[in-house]
């Protein structure tokens, strides 16, 4: 499947054969392996695995959650009872993954923002949706993105615990990085960050400085959960709607609950809910300025032996394309 316009972009180790002919019911059957790019050009998500964990602070096996997200589909099927939608009535195709180097981080880093800005560039009418993966690949999807789109100003929801506004002289471009990456680089504003989900002790008070000092918009846990989940995205949504041309949705796994989310690399007692997740990512979805998204740091090796977290993550997706539909 490597071509002129995916050089940095592989088939996926694990991919599932779409059946010829039939009712598709199962997400296995609808999402299609990229063949045929002048047939998939107009589709209307496109699904990128960026299997990268080696630049997570925590020991992670986060790059394995592509392929058992991929085959946790057959478990899913694309009808939404909640919402009377099926998600088989739109275009979705899974490209593969993103080739990583086995030792040289920036490399691996440097694979990911071209990925992305061929996928940004050539599929102009999908939502592009990337698997990770630690948090770092955010901060270079969005650099593609903005590599393919430079007249486009980006703004940020990002569903999380912990700011990941780290200091990069310190901790290099890890997954507890991103943020700062993107402010320091001139690619996001501060003031163009919306972080829902922090809560508890795990995060140093530096850090809600350097948040106050370039002007990120934080809400707590505590205090979404006061004014409510829907409405707190929704209210995030419509200000940043008013100051950018696009907005990229950041799902960091470790907002959940650990009761929740068993299988993530720091998981945490306090967290969100399953319920309260779902909420907000449906919200996302249904924005029409939210034009690409990601999943990351959900680590399959530590997941209990039915996967409750893998199939919450893989919930996560298919919820976000059910907003999508709803617009």
């Amino acid at each position: 499947m490597k071509s002129f316009l995916f050089p940095k972009i592989n088939p996926s180790s694990f991919t599932w054969v779409r059946p010829e002919g039939g009712v598709i019911s199962k997400v296995h059957e609808w999402i299609e392996p990229l063949t045929d790019y002048e047939k998939s050009k107009d589709a209307e998500v496109v699904v990128v695995g960026v299997p990268l964990s080696r630049s997570s602070i925590s020991a992670s096996g986060a790059s394995e959650f592509p392929d058992a997200f991929r085959r946790a589909w057959k478990g899913f099927t694309t009808y939404n009872l909640d919402h009377d939608i099926d998600l088989a009535d739109i275009s979705a195709i899974d490209v593969g993954d993103v080739p990583l180097h086995v030792t040289d981080i920036r490399k691996c880093h440097d694979n990911i923002i071209e990925a992305s800005a061929a996928l940004h560039t050539s599929f102009l009418n999908a939502k592009v949706c990337a698997i990770g993966g630690d948090h770092s690949i955010t901060a270079m999807m969005v650099k593609g993105l903005h590599q393919a789109k430079p007249n486009e100003r980006i703004g940020i929801l990002q569903f999380d615990t912990h700011f990941d506004l780290r200091d990069l002289t310190d901790n290099g471009p890890s997954n507890g990085t991103p943020m700062r990456n993107l402010i320091e680089s001139g690619v996001v504003k501060g003031s163009d960050m919306y972080n829902i989900g922090l809560h508890g002790f795990f995060n140093t008070k530096d850090l809600k400085q350097y948040a106050d000092e370039k002007g990120v918009n934080y809400i707590t846990l505590s205090n979404a959960r006061k004014k409510g989940i829907e409405e707190t995205v929704n209210q995030c949504l419509d200000e940043l709607s008013t100051k950018v041309d696009t907005i990229y949705l950041t799902v960091d796994m470790d907002c959940l609950d650990i009761a929740h989310a068993p299988g993530v690399p720091a998981s945490t007692p306090g967290g969100m809910t399953t319920a309260e997740l779902l909420d907000g990512v449906l919200a996302a979805g249904c924005h029409p300025k939210v034009k690409a998204m990601d999943i990351v740091c959900l680590d399959p090796l530590k997941d209990y032996q039915v996967q409750p977290t893998v199939k919450l993550g893989t919930h996560v997706f298919l919820t976000f394309v059910s907003g999508v539909m709803l617009r």
